[in-house]
Formats: structure tokens, C-alpha cells, sequence
């Protein structure tokens, strides 16, 4: 990647003056940074010292001096970092959002000789508007002090922080005459207050109480003081011209332009009103005068809007304004603005209306986030924002929703790719703007380790390491399962839904005559679960391992849900009540199934997040309303009729038991009806129900458990005898039930036409010959991309077979898909999965080699599936 030194990009960015705080009693670094560890690691014995910076970026170094282990840094975020390091590579611990694995080895590895990493990156940035309603509305003190303890760890320095932003806006609003009524219609409830601070509503989901308001206040304080020790510099926010309507009753002839998101209509003050200055100044002033500053401001007054004019030098004036009003309160002032309004509204933001927005503003003033850099990045198509710095950003993660995914080889290669580009312009920092904490440690633990590194690493290698501290053992199994999840989910899209959280509703013609499809990498992770699961014996208490392995088991069980309704619409649209009543069973089942696994650990308990809103209340009254928005946010997000109605939907026990299974059972019952009157389903009446019944779920105070229940690793044992052996991915697509077969011979009745009738679970219908070896080949009769193949020798628990898979796709030519001639391995009722890259092939030979019982080769099923066709054209195969 070459040097990736931009020493003179930081130069350009910040000078070093808007780095220096203000003046505020802290603790000095060391002191700091000796906390930190103790918080991490208690009663542990490391030396802290704290070194000078590598001219003028992050170091830390790790080294077992005078019998000690010396942990350096030039601050706290650096010191912890040298403690993560440690823990990850030489330790083989993982501290992560969700679970940890801490077993230290006695004694401590030493460490010789001194490793010291020098960070190149001026700013890691963390937090976006959104986490601050999908994850942290109602974290407490303790919530805060852990994760930003896990910031430091990970190498986090510039994290945004607008908790207790209503205080701000309630002293400035006051200050401006306006009554506590108006105050109270303009703040949202918690979950929607970041919307609040982005311009995009006013008022939904509040009033807040007073208490409220003085307690985050409070709680910001704490946040902003552990953060400053740390070495951290927090984000605030800056003023967008965002005000309530009501401000015209004291000022009367305000101009106020009006835009709408979504669903609400907010109102902002024009650039070029003289009131815009005063209030911005007032603002930031306000602010400090409660939580300092550091000279950072976020500010996004067009998130997802489009402006009122296209104007160019309306939208000069517009970032003028915004900028002019910082640094009008604070000289030093850096605003701080998302670049996803350039890749939201591409449409509006042509090129002279971005470089009209962006160069209103001097370069050292601005700083942009590239929101998207893992899907679609901005700065390769606007000039690397024009000359302004930004920081290369990942968003990961869209409303907290509960999935596993990351683009961890994208990530590997397009960030270092972007530092070496001659064309990155002032390129800054890189940091993770995902709108909740997540699922998927692993993306973030990669993610915040490139600070550290200066080339793409080997991602075989990392992900092994990662099982290995993930677990503290490295177990074959394990490794593979995490492998497996590399070249599946960690190598897949950002965004992704199930039938588990959709809203019901009939398709409104009849369905393809295609099969339902479930996409490869479902079946690799199928593989994975397996993987996993071989290890439960050693692992089965770990708090890691439980969490990773409800997670993937979650996952699996999703997957399923897609075909598994769209069987039951299909008997429901072909009149076949019996097949319906069946599907529609099997369905709601796996709903109860979920709940009964994801109940055994926290993260995944809906009563979780209800009790912590409600501890907040300071009376019924507000422990309701509370309560009321918790539930909304992950249901509705607005109105009765809302389009962004299960954005923030959650794979969660009680959310599927409570919200999701109801739900699914009306529409159910409504098919049933109409099945057994004969009638037409009426699909306007059950809209207009479901939404009734939707809106007084949340409303709903019925008590959820907020306590885990269950052996996590039992549970994910019983889902996988029930649902691995029972479906074995029955519901995807197998391109040769029904089609040609022949073979080299025959036994008895056994003809190779019972080997693609499937049925798996039948041992008597099955191709047998004798004696090995012997061939099956089938005709898929045209020429497929075929991915993964599934292989069901006759089982009886002892006996194993060797055998090889060939593939044609004209007859003539062929080429080896499996090699299975070592095999040992049992056969077993749920198979043998082979997935490979994708193949074009018509033709399908399985060449029986080897019967560790007998002379005789037998065949119950043989199941092929084809490759996702959106997978290979989004990888350009």
C-alpha cells in the first residue's frame, strides 16, 4: 500500500490547534490509561507508560521488560489498543460488543522482541445518527463505560457523541421565548431523537420529561469526560438550520423553507436570514456551556431530503451558513457531514450542486464521512468530495436489524486500494458508521484492526486466528465453520430479510412456477452450523461460542422461512387444503422454534429492551411511553400506515413469539377461512386489520422475559436435528428430482430412478449395484450453473463410502466436482454436502468407488442446486 503516510493531507485537514482542548480537569493519560486496563482485565499486573506520538499519528508498543508486560502508548486509545493486540495474538482472548472470551493464559506470554504499530490514520471514526436510536437510547452508565472501554480497545478516537443533545435545544429554545409546550412538541421521543438532530421529524414519539432530559444530560458529561481521558475527540453537534415552526411566533418574519422526510414535514431556517447566524451561534454556545467542546460538529441538514433549491449558489450561501455559524461560537471549528446525502439523492446532488455545497466551505473547516465505502463508495465519483478531507467508512449494518453479513474481502482490498490511489485527495482516517452495534463481531474486529496495518492481510489466516481467540482453542472444526462463514455471510450484502419479520400479505398474482430458491451462501453457512456444532463438547460454555452459535443456528432457521411460506401460498392458491394445513404448521412452528433458541441469550431478548426503556420512567406514565416507543421503533417506526413499518426489525425471542408469530397467524387464518368457505380472500380488509392489530401491539404492555432461559448450545443441537435432517434443504430448488437417470447396473428394483424421486429419508427407495464400482449418472436435460451437489448413500451408522462426482455439461467433456476417495467419514441421514464453485453442467456422474460394509454401492438421493444468479453477477462471474 506503500507508505500511507498523509501526514501532509492531516496537515491540510486540522491544525494543531483544533486539536488542543479546552481546558478541563482530567486525569492525566497515564492514570487514564491504567483504568482502562483494570476495567478490562482486573487484578491484572501490566506496566503502562506513555510514550510521544510518531510524528504526530497513534503508536503503541508491546514488550515483556524486567519481568513485566509493557504495555506504551501516547494515550489511552493507544494503550488500549497495545492491550487488545496483546489479547488477540498472544493471548488468544477476544473482548467484543456482545461476548467475550477471557481465559488469559498462566503465565503471560512474553513477548519479544517489542512489536510497535504506528496508526495512519488521523481519525477513527464510530457512531452513526442512527445507533443512537436503534442500539443506544437506552443505554445507562454501565452500558457506556463498556463500550467505550471496548472504543479504546479498538483503536477509536473521533466517536460521535450526541447523547443529551435535548438539554441543548431545551436552554437554547428558552433562551429564545419560546414556551415549554413548544419545546416539548419540537423534541421526539428517545429512540427518534437522532432523527430529531438530523432535521428529519419533530415531536414523534415525545414529549420527554424533564427528568429525562436532566439525567442524559448528565449521563452525556460522564460519556464526554471518559472519552476526552481516553484521548478521544468527540463529535458534538453543530447547528443545521434545523428549528421548530413555532419559532415564527417570536419571530415572525423568520424565513422558513419547508422539506419533508419520509412522512414528516420539518421546517429550516434559510441560509440567508440573519436569524440562521444568530441561532447557530447561540447553538454551539449553549452546548459548550454544557459539555465543552472539541472543536468537531456534526451537522446534516439534507440526510435524506432534497433541498429547496438546486440553486448553486443557494446551497453556496446554504454551507456558508452552517460553517459560518460554528465558527462564529468556536474559531476552531470543524464541521463534520455524512456524504450519504451524494449517494441517497444522486439525482439532486449533480456535480456543480456538490461542488457548490462542498467548496462553500474552507478545506480545514470540513471533514466528510464516506458512509458506504463497502458497497458504494462517493469519493471516486465526486473528485474525492472536491479537494475536502474525508474518512473511508463502512455502514455495515441498516436499523440494527439481526443478520449475518460483512463484506470482510471487499473491505481488505478497496480500503488500501483508495490510500494508494493517486486520486484519494485528502484522505483522512477510515471509520464504521453502521446504524446499530449488531451481530457480527467479526466484521467490526476487522474492521478496526486495519487502523493498525498498513497492507491487505491473508483472510485465511486472520479469520483461523479469529476462531482460534473467539474461543481461546483451536479446534479443526471451529476453524472450518468460521472459514466457511468467510466465503458465505462475510462475503455477502449488507441488507437481507427473511419472511420471519415480513408483514403478511398475499402475493397479488400467483406465484412462479419456479421453486422457492434459498442463495448458496445459505448453504454454506448450513455448513458452517455443523461445523460448529462438532465443537460444542469443548466449547459448549463458552460465552462466545454460545452467542456465535445461536447466532448462526438464528440464521439458518431464517433462511428456511422464505420456502417454507411460499409453500404454504402455494396450496393456498392451488386449492390444496391438506398440503396447506401441513405447510402452514411447519411454518408457524419454525417461528416457536426461533423464539425458543434466541430466549437462551440476551442479546436476543425483545423483554431486554423493554425493561431498559422502562427503567427511565420516572412513573407509570412514562415508563409507558417509554415502553410505547421501544416497542414502535421495532414495529411501525412511525404512523399506522408507515412505509418505514419493520426497518428495524429484530430477529428477537418475544418479538417472534409476540409480534411476528400473531401476526402471521391472521393471515393464516384468514387463507384457512377462506379455504374452507370457498369464498375470495379479501386482501384490502386484512391490510386495514393487521394495521389495527399492529398499532395496538404497541400499545400493548404485556411482560416479555428479560432474562435468558436455556442451554444455548442444547437448543442449537435440537434445531438441527429437527430442521438439518428434516428439510436437508428440501426447499431449495433440486434441479434432478424427476429427471433421467441411468446407471452401470442394476440391483434387483433398484433402479436409478429412485435416486432422484426425493426422497432421502427412505432407505428401500434407493439405486444399488454390485459390486463396486459402479456409476449414476443424471440428465438435468439442459445446461445448468450448478453449485452444490448433496449425496445420500444408504446409512446405518457405520458403514462409509469413497466415491468421486464428475460433471458435463455436453457429454463429451468432463471435469471432477468431488473427490470423496479418502472419504471415512459415516454416512448419515442428512447427507454429504459438496459445494464448489460455480459449474456449467447437464450431466451428473456419481462413480460409487468404495462400501466399507460390502461389495454392493447404494444410493438413496442425489440433489443438485443451482448458483445464485444475483451472487455471480454482482461478483462479475
Amino acid at each position: 500500500m506503500g507508505d500511507r503516510n498523509i501526514a501532509g493531507v492531516i496537515g491540510c485537514l486540522i491544525a494543531a490547534a483544533i486539536i488542543v482542548r479546552e481546558a478541563q480537569a482530567q486525569p492525566p493519560p497515564g492514570r487514564a490509561a491504567r483504568d482502562l486496563v483494570r476495567r478490562v482485565l482486573p487484578g491484572s499486573a501490566f506496566r503502562v507508560e506513555i510514550i510521544p506520538p510518531d510524528q504526530g499519528h497513534d503508536v503503541f508498543e508491546i514488550e515483556s521488560s524486567g519481568g513485566e508486560l509493557v504495555l506504551r502508548g501516547n494515550n489511552g486509545v493507544a494503550v488500549g489498543s497495545a492491550l487488545n493486540w496483546y489479547l488477540k495474538y498472544y493471548c488468544h482472548c477476544h473482548y467484543s460488543l456482545k461476548s467475550r472470551q477471557m481465559r488469559l493464559p498462566n503465565p503471560l506470554p512474553l513477548v519479544a522482541p517489542k512489536v510497535r504499530r504506528v496508526s495512519q490514520d488521523r481519525w477513527r471514526y464510530l457512531l452513526n445518527y442512527c445507533c443512537f436510536g436503534y442500539s443506544l437510547p437506552w443505554y445507562d452508565w454501565a452500558d457506556w463505560e463498556r463500550l467505550i472501554d471496548w472504543m479504546a480497545l479498538n483503536g477509536v478516537n473521533m466517536p460521535l457523541a450526541v447523547t443529551g443533545e435535548e438539554a441543548v435545544w431545551r436552554e437554547l429554545l428558552r433562551d429564545l421565548g419560546l414556551s415549554e409546550k413548544q419545546i416539548e412538541d419540537f423534541l421526539a421521543g428517545p429512540p427518534y431523537l437522532p432523527f430529531g438532530w438530523m432535521g428529519c421529524l419533530d415531536g414523534w414519539g415525545g414529549p420527554l420529561a424533564a427528568d429525562w432530559i436532566d439525567r442524559r444530560a448528565e449521563l452525556q458529561k460522564k460519556i464526554l469526560a471518559r472519552e476526552r481521558e481516553l484521548g478521544m475527540t468527540p463529535v458534538l453537534q453543530g447547528f443545521t438550520g434545523h428549528i421548530p415552526l413555532a419559532i415564527r411566533d417570536k419571530f415572525p418574519d423568520a424565513k422558513l423553507q419547508k422539506i419533508r422526510w419520509i412522512e414528516w414535514d420539518t421546517y429550516f431556517l434559510d441560509p440567508l436570514d440573519p436569524l440562521f447566524a444568530r441561532i447557530g451561534k447561540s447553538f454551539v454556545e449553549a452546548q459548550t456551556k454544557l459539555f465543552g467542546s472539541d472543536h468537531l460538529y456534526a451537522a446534516d441538514t439534507f440526510i435524506e431530503m432534497t433541498p429547496p433549491s438546486s440553486d448553486p449558489q443557494f446551497l453556496d450561501a446554504m454551507g456558508k451558513a452552517i460553517s459560518g455559524a460554528m465558527v462564529a461560537a468556536d474559531p476552531q471549528a470543524v464541521w463534520v457531514m455524512q456524504g450519504w446525502i451524494f449517494f441517497n439523492n444522486k439525482k439532486f446532488w449533480q456535480p456543480p450542486q456538490a461542488k457548490a455545497f462542498l467548496q462553500s466551505v474552507p478545506d480545514e473547516r470540513l471533514l466528510v464521512l464516506d458512509l458506504f465505502c463497502d458497497e458504494s463508495p462517493v469519493w471516486n465519483q465526486t473528485e474525492s468530495f472536491y479537494g475536502k478531507p474525508w474518512i473511508w467508512c463502512i455502514l455495515q449494518n441498516f436499523g440494527n436489524t439481526v443478520q449475518l453479513h460483512g463484506r470482510l474481502p471487499r473491505v481488505n482490498q478497496d480500503l488500501f486500494t483508495a490510500m494508494n490511489d493517486p486520486q484519494r485527495g485528502k484522505l483522512s482516517g477510515i471509520g464504521m458508521i453502521q446504524e446499530g452495534l449488531g451481530y457480527n463481531p467479526a466484521a467490526f474486529d476487522f474492521m478496526t484492526e486495519m487502523a493498525w496495518r498498513s497492507q491487505p492481510v491473508d483472510l485465511g489466516e486472520w479469520i483461523a486466528q479469529y476462531a482460534h481467540r473467539r474461543y481461546g482453542r483451536r479446534l479443526p472444526a471451529s476453524e472450518a465453520a468460521w472459514d466457511l462463514l468467510l466465503d458465505s455471510a462475510y462475503s455477502g450484502a449488507s441488507r437481507t430479510s427473511s419472511a420471519i419479520c415480513a408483514r403478511p400479505a398475499l402475493p397479488n398474482g400467483a406465484l412462479s412456477s419456479e421453486p422457492a430458491h434459498i442463495p448458496s451462501n445459505a448453504l454454506k453457512i448450513a455448513q458452517a452450523w455443523e461445523q460448529l456444532l462438532q465443537s460444542s463438547k469443548e466449547l459448549g460454555k463458552i460465552d462466545s461460542y454460545q452467542f456465535d452459535l445461536v447466532n448462526v443456528t438464528r440464521q439458518v432457521l431464517s433462511s428456511l422461512s422464505d420456502p417454507l411460506k411460499r409453500r404454504m401460498i402455494a396450496a393456498f392458491q392451488e386449492k390444496d387444503k391438506r398440503t396447506f394445513a401441513s405447510a402452514s404448521r411447519d411454518f408457524l412452528q419454525l417461528f416457536k422454534d426461533m423464539d425458543e433458541l434466541l430466549a437462551s441469550r440476551e442479546e436476543f431478548l425483545l423483554g431486554k429492551w423493554l425493561e431498559d426503556a422502562k427503567r427511565w420512567g420516572g412513573d407509570e406514565n412514562e415508563k409507558r411511553q417509554y415502553e410505547w416507543n421501544a416497542r414502535n421503533v421495532l414495529t411501525l417506526w412511525g404512523g399506522r400506515d408507515s412505509s418505514l413499518h419493520d426497518y428495524a426489525r429484530k430477529e428477537w425471542s418475544g418479538l417472534i413469539a409476540g409480534f411476528y408469530l400473531p401476526r402471521w397467524r391472521m393471515l393464516i387464518d384468514r387463507m384457512d377461512n377462506s379455504l374452507k368457505e370457498n369464498k375470495p380472500f379479501d386482501g384490502e380488509a386484512f391490510q386495514r386489520d393487521v394495521r389495527q392489530w399492529e398499532e395496538d401491539w404497541t400499545h400493548g404492555n404485556e411482560s416479555f422475559s428479560s432474562a435468558p432461559s436455556g442451554d444455548p448450545a442444547a437448543l442449537a443441537r435440537k434445531m438441527y436435528d429437527k430442521y438439518f435432517t428434516r428439510y436437508s434443504w428440501a426447499a431449495v430448488p433440486n434441479l434432478t428430482m424427476g429427471k433421467p437417470a441411468s446407471a452401470s447396473s442394476v440391483f434387483g428394483s433398484y433402479a436409478p430412478e429412485k435416486a432422484v424421486d426425493g426422497i432421502a429419508d427412505d432407505l428401500e427407495s434407493s439405486w444399488q449395484a454390485d459390486p463396486y464400482p459402479q456409476w449414476l449418472q443424471i440428465d438435468l436435460e439442459k445446461a445448468i450453473p450448478v453449485d452444490c451437489l448433496q449425496v445420500f448413500p444408504y446409512w446405518d451408522g457405520e458403514r462409509y463410502y469413497r466415491y468421486t462426482i464428475d460433471g458435463s455439461a455436453d457429454g463429451e467433456k468432463w471435469s471432477r466436482l468431488v473427490d470423496w476417495s479418502n472419504n471415512k467419514t459415516p454416512a448419515a441421514p442428512k447427507g454429504d454436502l459438496h459445494i464448489f464453485a460455480p459449474v456449467m453442467i447437464r450431466y451428473i456422474r456419481v462413480n460409487m468407488l468404495y462400501d466399507s460394509a460390502n461389495t454392493g454401492v447404494h444410493i438413496v438421493e442425489v440433489r443438485a442446486f443451482a448458483a445464485d444468479a444475483e451472487e455471480r453477477n454482482s461478483s462479475g462471474e
